[in-house]
């Protein structure tokens, strides 16, 4: 049974982004895998944008007025339905064999996810130490 409302958006939020988080993290530890495959190009998980338009801020969100109707790439109405856009990133320099992945890069990309990732089980963890808090009447 969902209990909508109960928590806010904010740990609708959190959830979906941890959720991206680790998707992203396993695109980047798979291009990581890759790094000797010929001819292989890395990708990565672009979500920040959609998250920003379900929430209302920067763009307007576009809402799908029929279940029949094609939805704009990169947007979202709900932050349950972002489910990130994936796109190839390739490094600067292709290696003889035409692989695209640059382990310098990658690493950088995974030490970023894992910080963001991190941060935000702590917020989710603040949220419901509050949440708590308020139930025992502690606040």
């Amino acid at each position: 049974m969902p209990i909508e409302g109960l928590f806010g958006n904010t740990v609708e939020l959190l959830g979906k982004t941890l959720d991206l988080r680790a998707k992203r993290n396993s695109l980047v530890t798979s291009n990581i895998a890759n790094a000797e495959t010929p001819n292989y190009t890395p990708t990565d998980l672009k979500f920040d944008a959609q998250l920003q338009s379900a929430l209302g801020k920067g763009r307007v969100a576009v809402t799908q007025a029929h279940p029949r109707h094609i939805p704009l790439k990169g947007q979202a109405s709900r932050v349950d339905q972002v489910q990130g856009d994936l796109v190839e990133v390739p490094g600067k320099n292709r290696g003889p064999d035409g692989n695209a992945v640059e382990l310098e890069t990658e690493m950088g990309r995974l030490s970023e996810n894992q910080i963001m990732y991190n941060a935000t089980v702590q917020l989710l963890s603040k949220k419901f130490e509050g949440l708590k808090q308020a139930i025992r009447g502690t606040l």
